[in-house]
């Protein structure tokens, strides 16, 4: 528990035992009962009195912590100490509760705080481990991590496999395998064998200090409900403030009231028009649904970013990264010699290659005993070698004019269905070829069927030619996609969907995205991506799931319904209390547990934006052989 949290609890006990002290000694009349009722107020009442005048003094500002005052004193100087005495006591209880509101909401940025490790033991140059400062980690540096220890910093392994539990910053509970030239972030956990770690940021750099910067900057934010409310307050209570005695004094002149009941009514109207449950209305769930997004490994800066989400009629989707796992996978494996050998020979080759298609082929083939091989590398050809006296070539070139029609026909749908084809040569002649696609995310149907339900327009923009977008797009289920657009493009592209649907979103990881995703009305990050694309981005996907993202838009939906449902619930309050209160059967009483009452209503409402979503994304199984015939994804799966 905070300092403040303490402080506002500890004021409230003092005020309720105060006010039944008061109470009792009422009971019984004896006498000076009043003192402890007076007591009870400045112990409850000093702390808001003193805010609320601190700001009348500094920004020239009234608020609803002065009615609160004014309204206890007008109580008292009627003779009405223990309406008075309780008025203070509630309206300390639903101070205290909204400072354990939004202490609850900033508990677990504190919790990540204290997962980041402040020493490292850094390898010298004698080979030696020494304890130092996580800030005096340079990049290059080499640290070792033990089993069980926080990574400190953000970095790559050099040695050592292990699993990784990376919960704090994806948001995920399974734990993550790293292996050599696995990249590693600081504030994660090392359940296994140790790491030896090249640093590759300084400590003020890693994903794990931004993580912390981005949401406490986020819960300085408000939301633009939030925004209205404080306008609407500025302008509400100084209203009250002259409504209050302009009734008195009409009251007393033009009703059979007199002055004591008039004042006495007054005092009512204080009380019940002060608008603190409407003040409460937005941003103690605010920040529970900013907590609640953090927890889940998505980081939203600020209340504005949810608020637009809510509304949004139309997402657009980068395909690679975004849509897709953004590395190529093999899915077709047509050999046309009958020789055991070829996949052998195909990764002894590949293994020899630095192109980004070769990483793919090898993770096929990851079986196969690689054969010892001269390998050359050939500008327009590909890869060469020499094998039982034949020359064989791997590449994007071959000769068709010799292969079968059928052989064609395959290769041509292929093509068709937007695959890269590498083809396998001997002498010159067709021997195989091979078939790579950017597959989509094993999410990506899933999420988009739920946007599509939800009546939002979803749409890929992506630089990749028009055969490979159509079939993304038929796969995953897209409302529309075009194809072969450029960084400008894409930005072109929002501005015409954000003056169609007026409200919309756009999805990306690249720095060519970081335009579309500044131009759209809520720009939204995968946490994998680069720098830029996660600085300008209002929503950041700490894991490249977009299940993140369907959890997102039911965080910022139950956030809007629960905002709307407190705005109507404490403005149908204080008009009832306001009509009950002409109406003379209203006593101070009442008026303040109706008052006081729907504030903590108002503030316990809120607080279930901590709760789970009612409706929770199931995680994703392992695909296994009998899920897909090419055994792709199976692949793919033994090796994360």
């Amino acid at each position: 528990m905070s300092k403040s949290e303490s402080s506002a609890v500890f004021s409230t006990i003092t005020c309720l035992l105060l006010m039944a002290t008061g109470f009792l000694m009422a009971s019984f009349s004896i006498p000076y009962s009043f003192v402890p009722y007076l007591l009870a107020i400045l112990a409850g009442g000093w702390k808001q009195t003193w805010e609320g005048t601190q700001e009348l003094v500094h920004d020239k500002r009234l608020n609803v912590d002065l009615l609160m005052a004014l309204a206890a004193i007008g109580a008292c100087i009627i003779g009405h100490w223990f309406e008075g005495a309780m008025l203070t006591f509630i309206f300390c209880l639903s101070g205290a509760l909204e400072e354990y509101t939004t202490n609850k909401s900033t508990r677990e940025i504190s919790s990540l705080m204290a997962l980041q490790p402040t020493t490292a033991l850094k390898m010298i140059e004698s080979g030696e481990l020494v304890e130092v400062p996580v800030e005096a980690l340079q990049l290059k540096d080499t640290i070792m991590v033990a089993k069980g220890s926080a990574i400190p910093i953000d970095g790559i392994v050099i040695q050592g496999t292990s699993s990784v539990d990376e919960a704090a910053i994806s948001g995920e509970s399974i734990p993550v395998e790293k292996r050599l030239g696995s990249e590693v972030f600081g504030g994660t956990i090392n359940l296994g064998q140790p790491l030896y770690i090249e640093v590759t940021q300084t400590s003020e750099n890693t994903r794990f200090a931004k993580i912390i910067q981005l949401v406490e900057e986020a819960q300085q934010m408000p939301s633009q409900t939030a925004t209205l409310i404080e306008k609407i307050e500025r302008i509400y209570v100084p209203i009250v403030l002259i409504a209050v005695p302009l009734m008195i004094v009409l009251c007393t002149f033009f009703t059979n009231w007199g002055f004591q009941e008039s004042f006495y009514r007054g005092m009512v109207l204080l009380v019940v028009a002060s608008p603190c449950a409407l003040v409460a209305s937005a941003t103690p769930a605010t920040l529970a649904a900013i907590s609640h997004a953090a927890r889940l490994g998505v980081l939203c800066k600020g209340g504005q970013a949810l608020d637009a989400f809510a509304n949004v009629k139309a997402i657009a989707f980068d395909k690679t990264g975004t849509l897709t796992r953004g590395k190529p996978a093999v899915t077709d494996v047509h050999l046309l010699l009958d020789e055991p050998f070829i996949p052998q020979l195909i990764v002894g080759m590949e293994k020899q290659s630095n192109h980004p298609l070769a990483e793919a082929i090898l993770a096929y083939f990851h079986d196969e005993k690689p054969l010892e091989l001269a390998v050359e590398e050939q500008a327009g050809v590909g890869l060469a070698t020499t094998y039982q006296a034949a020359h064989w070539t791997i590449g994007k070139e071959v000769d068709l004019t010799s292969v079968a029609v059928s052989e064609q026909t395959r290769i041509q749908e292929l093509k068709a269905a937007g695959k890269t084809l590498i083809y396998i040569n001997r002498d010159r002649v067709l021997a195989g070829y091979l078939a790579l696609l950017d597959q989509p995310r094993p999410e990506a149907r899933e999420s988009l069927a739920y946007f599509n339900k939800q009546g939002i327009h979803t749409t890929m923009l992506t630089g990749d030619h028009l055969g490979t977008a159509k079939v993304i797009a038929a796969e995953i289920g897209l409302s529309d996609y075009e194809s072969d657009c450029l960084p400008d493009e894409k930005t072109t592209r929002i501005k015409e969907m954000k003056e169609t649907y007026q409200i919309n979103a756009m999805v990306g990881d690249g720095i060519n995205d970081a335009p579309a995703l500044a131009t759209a009305s809520v720009g939204i990050a995968m946490g994998e991506g680069t720098d830029v694309a996660m600085d300008v981005a209002d929503i950041v996907l700490m894991k490249n799931d977009l299940l993140r993202l369907v959890d997102s838009h039911r965080l910022a939906k139950k956030l809007q319904r629960i905002i709307k449902q407190n705005i109507v619930f404490s403005i149908s309050v204080i008009l009832l209390l306001i009509a009950s209160n002409f109406l003379e059967f209203l006593t101070l009483p009442l008026g303040v547990v109706g008052h006081e009452g729907s504030t903590i209503l108002v503030i316990l409402n809120g607080l279930r934006m901590l709760l789970p979503l009612h409706k929770e994304t199931p995680q994703q199984a392992k695909p296994t052989r009998k899920d897909c015939d090419d055994c792709v994804l199976y692949q793919q799966s033994l090796h994360t």
